[in-house]
């Protein structure tokens, strides 16, 4: 089959030095191949399982204030947290 398509300059340089390591191989040859490396491994990829983030309570200090953020950093952290 014959296309056109448009590769970006980094795609592009990279597969010319591709080419350049494949001493006998042409530019057709070398994209065809880098094309279907690319499509195989995509289809081995196994998706990961999905992350799950499970709550759990830390609880509270006693005179620490929860309500406001900036005097809770200042209590935490002190006057240098800024």
């Amino acid at each position: 089959m014959r296309t056109t398509i448009t590769l970006e300059d980094d795609v592009a340089a990279k597969l010319r030095a591709e080419v350049r390591k494949r001493k006998n191989a042409t530019f057709k040859e070398t994209v065809n191949e880098v094309l279907r490396m690319g499509l195989l491994v995509r289809r081995e990829v196994v998706a990961a399982p999905k992350f799950r983030v499970r709550a759990r309570s830390l609880g509270t200090r006693p005179g620490v204030n929860y309500d406001n953020i900036g005097e809770l950093l200042e209590q935490m952290e002190g006057p240098a947290h800024k």
